[in-house]
């Protein structure tokens, strides 16, 4: 197996590196999904925040990268003295786990396409005279 490839399944063997891998997220998104699975209770941005030492703005951001990824999920919490703030909890692991396996059936479905595309182009019955 090429060194690359190789390497890349070695690096990637971990629960977070995963998440990285398939859905994009960086560092800090990975630190919020970590606290918002370790959890018992959903939180606010603001608890978020305060817990991973950051500016509100950038636990959102965080947050809304973890929805878009289908990783967490908002909730709608009512305040004792009236009205509501929202609440962010991690996914169903299940849900997450299914959304991740379609995902790699979908890559190795299109990455056999490609080396069916590779072995048609240059397989034995390609001739390199009829290039020129």
């Amino acid at each position: 197996m090429p060194d690359a490839v190789q390497n890349q399944l070695r690096d990637e063997r971990e629960c977070e590196g995963l998440l990285d891998c398939m859905f994009g997220l960086n560092e800090l998104d990975r630190g919020v999904f970590r606290l918002l699975a370790e959890c018992s209770e959903p939180l606010t941005v603001d608890q978020i925040a305060a817990f991973i030492d950051r500016e509100r703005t950038t636990a959102y951001r965080s947050v809304r990268r973890l929805q878009e990824t289908g990783v967490a999920v908002q909730e709608q919490e009512s305040c004792p003295k009236g009205g509501y703030h929202y609440v962010y909890r991690v996914s169903d692991p299940d849900e997450i786990a299914d959304r991740l396996q379609r995902m790699l059936n979908q890559w190795y479905a299109e990455t056999g396409q490609l080396i069916q595309e590779f072995r048609d182009a240059y397989g034995a019955d390609h001739s390199p005279e009829m290039d020129h």
